[in-house]
């Protein structure tokens, strides 16, 4: 499997569970928080599978959700539960595409 490929499910898996992460929440206008969670999710996992930077591909993942995940925790003030999974999620992301895509 290739990196694009790859970081095209990644993406959608990681973006997946984190709106279903929302969807018990009560946040004001759900619809626009929740699509905007998913396009940043996807952004760290497809980023986390294709961006080779010089480091272990868990801290280039980790390194991409905290970057990411910086502007919505700093809008929403709600810094550990988006900072918290970006942070998880991008590591996780970038562990299974070293282990991928190096067999």
């Amino acid at each position: 499997m290739n990196a694009i490929t790859l970081g095209l499910i990644m993406g959608v898996v990681f973006a997946l569970a984190t709106v279903a992460l929302m969807m018990t929440q009560p946040i004001p206008d759900k619809n626009t928080a929740m699509r905007a969670a998913f396009i940043n999710r996807f952004a760290i996992g497809f980023l986390a599978a294709t961006l080779m930077l010089p480091m272990p591909q868990w801290a280039t993942g980790l390194a991409i959700g905290l970057v990411l995940s910086l502007p919505p925790a700093i809008m929403t003030k709600m810094y550990a539960p988006i900072l918290g999974l970006g942070v998880v999620g991008g590591a996780v992301c970038g562990f299974v595409a070293s282990a991928v895509l190096h067999m």
